[in-house]
């Protein structure tokens, strides 16, 4: 341990302004260094909203490295992960000279696999393309001289590109010590190295990856810590979500019904009839389609299992479905010691039996007990699944370990539903609280650090911490330094329809053209749903063409995030739409961005089941789903649009909300209230006067 006081570490002669120039020192940054070390040393759970601009990453870096012991730090995002890792994180050590070794660790499915490289090399029929051709000659290259394996090292391959699912391993096709190239395992040396090393920088996925898999008794997936620091932490409750739940897709199994079918042949040909057991695997998956044809007509094309149309079609698919998959994997844990590939079959067999087990329940008049968890005690997946595939010596214990996520045992309510898509269907089951599986797992003795810019709704952390179930934690909240009534001004403008109104986005991109003349800046247009950006992407092109401009349009889904933010770095005048994923994690400082603006009220929509379902919770408790869900929700996803807008000392600009709801609804003031402190107005000749005031103040 370093003997200094953490605020030596930060003064104007410290390490940190020695080796790094341009440092200055921050009051805010410092306390909140001083209380997340306060936090390590008491062992403790410290939840920090910490405004924009306060350096929140070496805050938290400084007491980890002093006196954090192993300390594993989860990020939000992969890009966030390789940017603390690769940049924030070697400068401080470097700065403070500490002795400490970092390794980077992601989920299996972001490292090449040798093994599966090669059957690829060895089957060219599967490639589906000459760029896919091109792909693997680029992977066999890099996989030849890279030392991690890590795809985002290789920038010639896209990392949404389909080859990337046929050369990496997952949980149930890993072929563990059974592998022949296991010496030269990507992923072993990861968690080796993870094992090692002081900080271990992991993103918030393989963290509940890892939470999940402990249920089931796999522990070798992230090393035990003394202090997890959890960045850009109010992700944490729709992450847990996630991975506390389940899906399965009519195309894993017919995935499923392709694997053991090439498996059998190659390895097992005599032991059944494996082209008729995949055929009837693939008939009943398509049946289930068929008898998910309804909800085509439901909204957002999926139902919750209590609401679907045709009920007793659809338990019978389903009975049918199961008892095959059953079937399959019944067969597969027979011959599994026979060859690796046949045993990884059975896995993934084994999962999807579990998964399956979710949505089966005594009746459809016990569908309101069965929601109540996973129906009666004696249904156990795990229980179950281990019936069905025998307990001789010709089922391996190896193939129950392998049953992932979908095994996890959670106490409390969950929601199943089904989504019909256009070339498939998926069945989901996720948990309606979170909370006690989330809490359960910080072992005792250790620190918790939670940290982000947004985290609280006007300045109280109770949504946030009962989301998780922290009832104990510590929180606190750091203001950002910057000027915001100087360098910011929120415009809502007078007259706008109501947001449900047809003539809504109509009016919205008429108000927002004289904005767009007026700012020199690029713009990023925040909408609520997919379905408005292509609608207002449409209006914007129109307008344009109308006034004579030829700025950049981009839209979201015409290529990647990153291609997307590139272009717009370096375009004139650019203006960028998007939903969702552009809310968050975007840092466009300085004249690249001078104008955000967002379309509606960032309420969630109705039709989401699990919303729907916690909304539906919350009132029977005689709760107001409205105030205690929605509300605090929506104040949490505003403040971190508008937080796109500033990201420097010295950023400007003007962030227009097209909902008067802010302004002219009572329950407005508590989402206003909780941004940062902007100047406010309603008129527009007061947002073109500060255009003209802040170039002119740029061009003195």
């Amino acid at each position: 341990m370093l003997d200094l006081d953490i605020s030596e570490f930060f003064d104007e002669d410290g390490p940190l302004a020695t080796a790094m120039p341009g440092y200055k020192p921050r009051p805010s940054q410092v306390e909140l260094s001083q209380a997340i070390g306060d936090a390590i040393q008491d062992r403790a759970t410290l939840v920090a909203e910490a405004g924009t601009g306060i350096g929140k990453t070496w805050a938290y870096l400084v007491p980890a490295f002093i006196q954090g012991g192993k300390v594993l730090i989860s990020t939000g995002t992969r890009t966030l992960q390789d940017q603390l890792f690769a940049r924030d994180l070697p400068r401080v050590r470097a700065a403070l000279a500490a002795p400490v070794t970092a390794a980077l660790l992601k989920g299996r499915g972001n490292y090449v696999c040798h093994y599966h490289l090669e059957r690829l090399q060895g089957d060219e029929r599967a490639l589906k393309s000459r760029t896919e051709i091109q792909q693997l000659r680029q992977i066999q290259v890099f996989a030849g001289i890279t030392k991690t394996g890590d795809r985002s090292d290789l920038a010639q391959v896209p990392e949404d590109a389909d080859i990337w699912q046929r050369v990496t391993s997952t949980r149930e096709n890993c072929l563990g010590q059974e592998c022949p190239r296991i010496r030269d395992c990507f992923v072993v040396k990861a968690r080796r190295q993870a094992q090692e090393a002081d900080v271990v920088v992991v993103n918030h996925a393989l963290f509940m990856a890892d939470l999940v898999l402990r249920e089931e008794g796999v522990t070798d997936l992230l090393p035990e810590a003394d202090t997890v620091i959890f960045d850009e932490a109010h992700q944490l409750p729709d992450t847990a979500t996630r991975f506390l739940g389940s899906s399965v897709s009519t195309h894993q199994l017919m995935d499923f019904g392709r694997a053991l079918e090439v498996a059998g042949l190659a390895y097992a040909r005599e032991a059944a009839k494996w082209s008729d057991v995949s055929r009837h695997l693939e008939t009943a998956a398509r049946e289930l389609r068929l008898a998910c044809a309804p909800l085509d007509r439901m909204p957002g094309r999926k139902a919750t299992f209590d609401a679907i149309p045709n009920p007793e079609e659809f338990d019978e698919a389903l009975a049918v479905l199961r008892e095959a998959v059953d079937t399959a994997t019944k067969a597969l844990g027979v011959v599994a010691e026979k060859h690796p590939d046949l045993l990884a079959a059975a896995r993934s067999g084994a999962e999807i039996s579990v998964r399956l087990k979710r949505w089966a329940t005594p009746g459809r008049a016990d569908a309101g007990m069965a929601d109540e968890g996973w129906g009666r005690d004696d249904q156990s997946p795990e229980a179950t699944a281990a019936a069905d595939l025998g307990d001789g010596p010709s089922t391996p214990a190896a193939i129950l370990e392998g049953v992932a996520a979908a095994a996890v045992q959670w106490t409390g309510p969950a929601v199943r539903w089904v989504e019909h898509g256009q070339h498939h269907v998926r069945l989901h089951s996720a948990p309606l609280s979170v909370a006690q599986a989330f809490s359960k797992y910080r072992k005792p003795g250790q620190a918790w650090i939670m940290t982000s810019a947004t985290l609280s709704v006007n300045g109280e952390f109770t949504h946030f911490t009962s989301q998780l179930g922290l009832s104990s934690a510590r929180t606190g909240k750091w203001e950002s330094p910057f000027n915001y009534p100087e360098q910011a001004l929120l415009y809502v403008p007078r007259g706008m329809p109501e947001p449900q109104s047809p003539q809504f986005l109509d009016r919205f991109v008429q108000t927002l053209m004289p904005l767009l003349e007026a700012s020199p800046g690029g713009t990023l247009v925040l909408c609520t749903t997919l379905r408005a950006v292509d609608k207002v992407a449409t209006l914007l092109a129109d307008a344009f063409d109308d006034a004579g401009h030829d700025w950049p349009l981009l839209k979201q889904g015409e290529g990647t995030r990153r291609d997307l933010l590139d272009r717009f770095c370096k375009l004139k005048h650019p203006v960028l739409v998007g939903s969702a994923s552009f809310w968050e994690g975007i840092d466009l400082p300085g004249d690249v961005l001078t104008l955000v603006a967002i379309d509606k009220l960032p309420f969630a929509p109705p039709d989401d089941p699990v919303i729907e379902a916690r909304l539906r919770a919350c009132r029977a408790q005689g709760g107001n789903p409205f105030s205690e869900y929605q509300l605090p929700e929506a104040a949490i996803s505003l403040k971190q649009g508008a937080g796109r807008l500033i990201r420097t000392e010295s950023d400007w600009g003007v962030l227009m909300v097209g909902d008067a709801r802010l302004v002219e609804k009572p329950y407005g003031k508590r989402l206003w209230r909780g941004l940062p402190p902007f100047a406010r107005t309603r008129e527009l000749d007061e947002v073109l006067a500060f255009y003209r005031r802040k170039q002119e103040g740029s061009d003195a």
